[in-house]
């Protein structure tokens, strides 16, 4: 069967709208999502800055303290920013690529440059 024009941009809504990844908790009306201890962001931003000298922060396998340390930004790295996701307490973090020791790990926003990424993750 033949899709109209409507009809086609209707069905792939539907399918970006059932497209959540699992871990990934989505709220509706909300502009960014939680990330789950495990859960990695989508490469949506792009933006390249360089540490703050004389900061160090931890790299977290999700958007929470409590989540397990995957590496460090640390004085001078170079973060490329992937997106952003608000945690439960409402604080933003943002998924990161470290290019120094190539590790990726989520990183609270009030410790990055610019305050973190500028696109959200959900």
């Amino acid at each position: 069967m033949r899709l109209t024009g409507r009809a086609r941009i209707a069905a792939a809504a539907t399918s970006l709208l059932l497209a959540v990844p699992a871990g990934l908790a989505v709220g509706v009306g909300t502009a960014s999502a939680t990330a789950s201890c495990g859960q990695a962001g989508a490469y949506r931003d792009g933006t390249t800055v360089t540490m703050t000298a004389g900061v160090a922060a931890n790299m977290r396998s999700g958007s929470s303290t409590s989540c397990a340390v995957k590496g460090w930004a640390d004085n001078q790295d170079t973060l490329v920013y992937w997106c952003y996701t608000r945690n439960d307490s409402g604080s933003t973090w943002t998924y990161l690529y470290n290019s120094h020791d190539r590790t990726y790990g989520w990183v609270s926003d009030s410790l990055l440059p610019n305050g973190g990424a500028h696109a959200t993750c959900g």
